[in-house]
């Protein structure tokens, strides 16, 4: 019998090319993510999806893949689109693709600290204005990184990758999590905000996780700290942030990520004046999108042919379906 591999988007050929060695792949051709409604239809006679992490695989979907369905492999290190707990009452296996974005999220990371105090993108705008004249002593001044102190929140792949290039600027790393490599680096809350200049955040969302970044964090960091999000925007709330920039409470973010994707270019946070916002382009290098493809095939792969997938979220219940 052949396989059937539902592709919610375009990925790189390569992968493509491998997916349909394992069996027919139906995709989804449109440069926007599937509709729901072909989401549902679709999903009824596919053994494996291939999903991203735009496509919410709740508890209708999984139940209008079962029976037939065995496999989520989410391309991304993510899976909070994805009801865990159905796919595990309903015997399908979710999977994720860690490890091959570390080093180009970490890269963005230090790319958004370096602009936003820098003040690259105003100080290009004015040039493109036509604003700039003479020289000025006091035009477009930043802050330096070197000597300042960068606190991580969160010590996985990630986390760990934005610290080692801390020593390239000087920078002394705090840490806010549960393990760290040292007793040393790691801080409670209130000496944490207190003592960092650069907040970057690499925490998984999860209920823990959540709007954990909160109006009191904004009234316990420095007037001067930036804080830095490339990993999931409900982990920052909001409203809590933006009303923090608009009394001066903290000097700036860099946002790669949002409560709620996309934003409007109008959005009062991703316009603020203090605000460097990207697009949700962590990942978004020609290396690692393939990687990541290639890694959620070789998930689907490996379920197809009865084995257990390198990246494995979550083991099926046993119970009823």
């Amino acid at each position: 019998m052949t396989h059937r591999i539902l592709l919610t988007r375009r990925i790189h050929q390569d992968a493509i090319d491998a997916l349909e060695r394992l069996g027919s792949v139906r995709l989804w051709p449109e440069p926007r993510p599937m509709p729901r409604d072909v989401l549902l239809a679709w999903i009824h006679d596919a053994d494996a999806c291939l999903s991203m992490l735009t496509d919410r695989i709740d508890a209708p979907v999984l139940e209008a893949g079962s029976p037939r369905l065995r496999v989520v492999s989410n391309m991304a290190v993510g899976y909070d689109n994805i009801d865990l707990a159905k796919a595990s009452q309903k015997n399908v296996l979710v999977t994720n693709t860690p490890d091959v974005l570390t080093e180009a999220t970490a890269e963005l990371t230090w790319a958004l600290m370096l602009a936003m105090a820098r003040n690259m993108v105003p100080a290009r705008e004015s040039l493109l204005r036509g604003e700039w004249g003479d020289w000025a002593p006091d035009g477009f001044l930043g802050r330096e990184l070197w000597g300042k102190t960068l606190g991580i929140v969160g010590w996985g792949r990630i986390g760990q990758a934005v610290a080692r290039r801390a020593s390239a600027f000087g920078m002394r790393v705090v840490v806010l999590a549960k393990r760290s490599p040292s007793e040393s680096g790691r801080l409670a809350l209130p000496q944490f905000l207190a003592e960092a200049d650069v907040i970057s955040l690499h925490v998984p969302l999860n209920p823990t996780t959540r709007k954990m970044v909160d109006a009191s964090w904004f009234h316990g960091m420095k007037p001067s700290a930036y804080l830095v999000n490339t990993a999931r925007g409900p982990v920052v709330d909001s409203a809590a942030l933006l009303d923090a920039l608009n009394a001066g409470r903290l000097a700036g973010a860099a946002l790669d990520v949002f409560e709620r994707e996309p934003v409007a270019g109008g959005d009062p946070l991703a316009s603020h004046p203090r605000v460097l916002a990207t697009p949700h382009i962590g990942s978004a290098t020609a290396e690692t999108r393939r990687a990541m493809a290639l890694r959620a095939v070789d998930n689907i792969a490996a379920v197809l042919s009865g084995r257990q997938p390198p990246d494995l979220v979550q083991p099926p219940s046993d119970g009823p379906q």
